[in-house]
């Protein structure tokens, strides 16, 4: 069997139907494979930075892994971007890379980079030694991405094995390992027992257990306050009475103030990394009980009463069973979430001004969230309005929100939302962008136009990279707008439907969820540009009332 036709025959079995890339000629032989297998779609890129992307969003929303292909050297390192990304979001992705052959390793042939250069970027890199174990690996490839916690996996398959008609090895018969009983959960209940203000942190571990229901259950239970980090964003509903906010520069003192008061936190699924922590500075009561899937995460920012190395949904389910009656009883945890909120809509109120020219990213994120379905999957790309959308934009469910988490890489939304829109076909699916982010990604609008993906594309312009022009003017004194481009201003009305994209602009508040509303339904890929302002208040300074 010739061993392309190996690779794409084990892609089928594991259940994967989506490949992002861009074809070379070293990947020539597995694009013929691919091109020939009427159930598998070979989606084309318009660089290698979004084709893993691409597959992030497809995974996220998903909670299967897509496949990516590249060429070597330029290619792979391009796509190292979205790999890290993946990585610290754990999500599971098979990377496959063509590699130089083996006889020309080390003689600078095209292309050529030694395979370990990826190695810092992907939970395993492996190498394929000889064209008959192709099959094998990349069934052990799948089996350690799709292992919590799950990762990247990137295997580097040399060119001149794929063409080559060779006995191929049978794939070992690997299962996944199955979730076993947690240890330490007995521990964790007599926390949770003893406090009378509990609190839940919770993070993208919960979504990629699928524990969404058990968290929504412990809280109620506990009548705990749920605060989620970036990768938690929705694994409890935006409506829920408990969930009181994300933890990230957006957050209100308010919400801070609640963690301060609590007497007990129950972390699940978060490793409690610096980003969403704010250099581990969020005020976690001191009994502290960590679950996390990584033993190294444990004590690395915290320090815990209880730690357990488990599954998110095993461990919520096994700690249900062992919480007391009386657990939760000191507060009343929807309560406490309305008078934050409250709190936080007082302060943002002149930014929801629907009359300021030109309006705000709040006031837009708010716009954007009334004009869309609540099962819309919206993708949200780095950048100063992300910071805000945490905290502003409602998520309504575990895979229907989707952002970078401690990579923070700029450029990801466009790319996500056209993988979610291939995981998610029967939703709107939707993407929130600055117009720095859209710029490192505008080449996928073409993507989404060759492709006919239905993805609506919402562009916040304010002719700036502003988070960074306004900490430029605030801490080293640089002029307002030191890093925007009034003078170059760009329309982007003109460069979607240059590549064939119906485009809207939206002026103003009103207007914007008009357009949105009407974008959202049409089954096209379409662009809504917002004209938005570049020296509105930065979340994190204005919550700090700098």
């Amino acid at each position: 069997m010739h061993v392309s036709t190996a690779v794409v025959e084990r892609l089928r079995e594991h259940g994967i139907d989506t490949v992002f890339g861009i074809p070379g000629k070293q990947s020539l032989p597995l694009n013929d494979g691919i091109d020939r297998a009427e159930d598998v779609r070979y989606v084309v890129a318009r660089h290698e930075t979004a084709v893993s992307q691409e597959a992030w969003g497809y995974a996220e929303t998903s909670g299967r892994p897509a496949a990516t292909i590249v060429v070597p050297g330029p290619g792979d390192m391009n796509a190292m971007n979205g790999l890290k990304n993946a990585k610290n979001d754990c999500t599971p992705l098979l990377h496959i890379a063509i590699e130089t052959e083996p006889d020309l390793r080390g003689g600078d042939a095209i292309h050529e980079t030694p395979p370990d250069t990826y190695d810092t970027v992907v939970k395993e890199n492996i190498l394929v030694e000889t064209p008959e174990a192709t099959a094998a690996e990349l069934d052990r490839a799948l089996t350690i991405a799709t292992t919590p916690p799950k990762g990247p996996v990137r295997i580097g398959i040399p060119k001149n094995f794929l063409a080559q008609d060779v006995a191929v090895a049978s794939p070992a018969n690997v299962e996944t390992p199955s979730t076993e009983r947690p240890d330490g959960v007995a521990g964790a209940a007599d926390v949770l027992d003893g406090a009378s203000k509990p609190v839940i942190v919770a993070g993208g571990g919960v979504r990629a257990s699928g524990a969404a229901a058990e968290l929504e259950s412990i809280a109620e239970r506990l009548r705990a306050p749920v605060v989620t980090t970036y990768k938690g964003k929705g694994v409890i509903g935006g409506e829920h009475p408990l969930w009181l906010g994300t933890l990230s520069g957006s957050a209100s003192p308010e919400l801070e103030d609640t963690l301060a008061a609590a007497d007990a936190a129950l972390v699940v699924g978060s490793d409690l990394d610096a980003v969403a922590t704010s250099h581990f500075s969020a005020p976690l009561p001191d009994e502290l009980v960590h679950v996390t899937l990584d033993a190294n995460d444990i004590g690395t920012g915290y320090t815990p009463t209880v730690g357990i190395v488990a599954d998110a949904r095993a461990t919520l389910d096994e700690l249900e069973g062992r919480l007391g009656d009386a657990a939760g009883d000191g507060w009343d945890g929807a309560a406490e979430v309305a008078a934050v909120r409250d709190a936080y809509d007082e302060r943002i109120a002149g930014l929801l001004d629907a009359e300021r020219e030109p309006p705000t990213s709040v006031a837009c994120l708010r716009a954007v969230r009334r004009a869309i379905p609540d099962e819309t999957v919206v993708s949200a790309d780095a950048g100063g309005f992300r910071v805000w959308a945490l905290n502003v934009f409602d998520a309504y469910g575990p895979r229907r929100y989707v952002n970078p988490g401690s990579w923070a890489t700029m450029g990801t939304g466009l790319p996500a939302a056209i993988g979610a829109q291939l995981a998610n076909p029967e939703k709107p699916v939707l993407a929130l962008c600055g117009d720095g982010g859209l710029m490192m990604a505008v080449h996928e609008l073409h993507t989404a136009v060759a492709d006919d993906l239905p993805v609506t594309t919402v562009v916040f312009n304010n002719d700036d990279y502003a988070i960074i022009s306004e900490e430029a003017e605030r801490s080293y004194g640089l002029e307002s707008g030191a890093y925007g481009w009034p003078s170059a201003a760009l329309d982007f009305l003109t460069i979607a439907e240059g590549m064939g994209m119906t485009a809207l602009r939206a002026d103003g508040v009103v207007e914007l969820e008009e357009r949105v509303a009407e974008a959202v339904k049409r089954d096209e890929p379409v662009l809504v540009e917002v004209r938005t302002d570049p020296d509105e208040p930065q979340a994190s300074a204005f919550m700090e009332g700098r």
